[in-house]
């Protein structure tokens, strides 16, 4: 199986006319995209296992006799996101399996490739959903009362998909037939343009974190109400952006508000409330409280906060080893190798060029040689571990 072929079956699910890319979890498209993962697990003869939190393992191998190196990552995508961010990592998996394959490697120990669900948070608003709930850094209830923009709770999407929210949480078993744990990734920057290497090995995935802002005002007439008697939460949303920003320079963060939701969302009327979300992200966590610090006055809401993760610096020498010591990056990006370093599992994490340097939207993007190059590295690495 070509990676063309497998990556042409693969990009047109929930492709927008723009080329963006809209995959949320527990959807028609999630659907389709969970379909067709179970479909590439049985043209290869891989044992299909779904755990607690709905993420997909596809082996080779018994992983509860011996526990086996995994790799993979995720195919839901932001709100018009790229083509890459995920779904490369997934593909690249299979392929590296069938490289594997192709080269008479006899596995010691099983190989498990794993589709991760609700990595993007788009849906529901906390990151790495299906890492957080196997390893019980989401509780169980909080994750099945969490809501989507129209209201919809994760419960309820879960069981409009065919499945038990009452199943939701940490699954111990799921994590012990994980010996360790290789996540390939599109690059989410232009580090690897600058060196000029196809693929680079992850050093450590910076401190971040998701906020919620509640903005209060008054509902009125757009035509009618004097500019000095309006309470406008919209003004109170422009101080806080501004804020954000200067409060990011000073610390040397980054900073953004991307999500909004305005009530009642009239053209004609006066918002009675806004709710922004704020994301903040810096190499060190005490740049990304003092960004917080600056905005206690929005007495901002945790949604979810992942530390600084450090991923395995002896895997990580493995992975050098096996490729001849191609560059080392730390990412502003989380993923769920993240929470499965944390959770205390050998992690490592390679990437693969992306000469946009663009993430997140249509214009991501991957040369295909740089992505068989990224599987040929994947496919070295694993053959090392897993003999």
């Amino acid at each position: 199986m070509t990676f063309a072929g497998t990556w042409s079956d693969l990009s047109r699910v929930g492709r927008a006319s723009d080329g963006g890319y809209r995959r949320f979890a527990w959807t028609r498209e999630d659907h389709t995209l969970r379909e067709w993962f179970a479909g590439e697990a049985q043209a290869r003869g891989l044992d299909l296992v779904t755990d607690r939190a709905g993420n997909q393992w596809a082996w080779w191998g018994d992983p509860d006799a011996t526990p086996g190196v995994v790799t993979g990552s995720h195919l839901d995508s932001v709100p018009g996101g790229g083509a890459f961010d995920g779904p490369l990592g997934v593909v690249s998996g299979f392929a590296a399996l069938d490289l594997l394959r192709e080269r008479d490697v006899t596995p010691a120990r099983p190989l498990g490739i794993v589709n991760f669900v609700d990595e993007e948070g788009a849906r529901f608003g906390v990151a790495c959903a299906g890492s957080r709930l196997i390893t019980g850094v989401l509780d169980a209830d909080r994750a099945r009362a969490l809501r989507d923009a129209d209201g919809v709770s994760m419960a309820d999407a879960l069981r409009t998909a065919g499945r038990d929210p009452a199943e939701l949480g940490p699954d111990a078993q799921a994590l012990r037939r994980v010996a360790s744990f290789v996540e390939l990734h599109v690059e989410q920057g232009r580090a690897l343009v600058h060196t000029g290497d196809p693929v680079g090995v992850g050093r450590m995935i910076w401190p971040h974190g998701r906020w919620r802002v509640e903005l209060r005002g008054e509902a009125n007439h757009a035509g009618t109400t004097p500019l000095a008697d309006r309470r406008d939460p919209m003004l109170d949303l422009a101080a806080l952006i501004a804020q954000v920003r200067r409060a990011a320079e000073d610390a040397g963060a980054l900073a953004t508000v991307g999500k909004l939701r305005v009530d009642p969302n009239g053209v004609n009327a006066i918002p009675s409330q806004v709710t922004a979300w704020l994301d903040v992200r810096a190499s060190e966590e005490s740049a990304v409280r003092a960004v917080l610090a600056s905005l206690a006055a929005y007495a901002p809401q945790e949604e979810s906060w992942t530390p600084v993760t450090v991923l395995d610096a002896d895997l990580a020498d493995v992975v050098a080893g096996a490729l001849g010591d191609p560059p080392r990056l730390g990412t502003g990006a989380g993923h769920d190798a993240g929470i499965l370093a944390a959770a205390g599992i050998p992690t490592a994490m390679l990437f693969v060029r992306n000469p946009s340097g663009i993430s997140h939207a249509p214009a991501e993007d991957a040369d295909e040689a740089d992505c068989v190059a990224g599987i040929d590295a994947l496919a070295a690495v694993l053959g090392r571990l897993l003999t």
